[in-house]
C-alpha cells in the first residue's frame, strides 16, 4: 500500500472532504449525481487523446501523467507545450469559474499535482496552469506557488497514511454534503447524530471518560 500510486483526482477529493476521498479511493464507493454527470460530459470532450499543432503551440489531450517521487498518477485533460517545451496544464471543470474559494482551492490542488508530474516528466519548471470552466467558457490562471507545491506533498502524505491505516474519516455534515454524490452512502446526518448520542451517553454514564 505504501508504494501504490495515488490518483491525481484523490488530491481534489481529499481537499474537498477526506471522508469523500476515503469512500472513493479506499472503499471503492461511487455514485452519480447531476454534478458528476456534468463533470463527465465536460471531461469526455477533453479526453479524446490526440495532438494539435499550432504556430507556436503543441496541444496534447488526455496525456498520461506520473510523478515517481510522490507516487502520483493520472491524466491531464489538456497540456499546451510552449515553443521551448515548457508544459502548461489546463484542467477542465464544469460550472462557472466564480466558485467559492474553498472549492476553487480543491481544483487548484489537483492542477498543482499535474504541474509537479509534468515537471518530473519534462525536466522543465511549470510555473503556471489554468482551470477552464465549461459554463463560463473562461480560464482561471493558477500560479503554481511554493505554498501549492507544499500542499500537494502534504495531501499526498495524508492520503497515503489514510490508505495505509484503512480508516475512513468521520462525516463532516456541513454545506459540502449538499452537492456530494456520495451523500446517500455517507449518511452524514445519521452518522453525526449517532456520534452525538454516543457522546451524550458517555457524558451521562461515564463522566471520567
Amino acid at each position: 500500500m505504501d508504494n501504490d500510486p495515488i490518483p491525481l483526482s484523490a488530491l481534489q477529493h481529499w481537499a474537498y472532504c477526506p471522508r469523500q476521498c476515503a469512500l472513493i479511493h479506499l472503499e471503492q464507493a461511487f455514485e452519480e449525481n447531476v454534478y458528476t454527470l456534468r463533470g463527465q460530459a465536460v471531461h469526455n470532450r477533453a479526453d479524446q487523446a490526440g495532438v494539435t499543432l499550432r504556430a507556436d503551440l503543441r496541444v496534447e489531450r488526455a496525456l498520461p501523467l506520473f510523478n515517481d517521487r510522490l507516487g502520483l498518477v493520472g491524466k491531464a485533460d489538456v497540456v499546451e507545450f510552449l515553443e521551448d517545451g515548457t508544459p502548461y496544464p489546463v484542467e477542465y471543470k464544469h460550472g462557472s469559474r466564480n466558485k467559492k474559494a474553498a472549492i476553487a482551492a480543491c481544483d487548484d490542488l489537483q492542477l498543482a499535482g499535474q504541474a509537479l508530474c509534468l515537471e518530473e516528466m519534462s525536466g522543465k519548471p511549470v510555473p503556471e496552469g489554468a482551470l477552464f470552466y465549461a459554463s463560463s467558457k473562461r480560464r482561471r490562471i493558477v500560479p503554481i506557488t511554493s505554498e501549492l507545491r507544499d500542499a500537494v506533498e502534504t495531501a499526498t502524505r495524508e492520503i497515503r497514511a489514510m490508505l495505509a491505516t484503512g480508516t475512513t474519516p468521520p462525516p463532516v455534515n456541513d454545506e459540502r454534503c449538499r452537492a456530494c454524490s456520495l451523500r446517500d452512502l455517507c449518511q452524514p446526518e445519521a452518522l453525526a447524530h449517532a456520534d452525538q448520542l454516543g457522546a451524550l451517553r458517555r457524558a451521562l454514564f461515564d463522566p471520567d471518560a
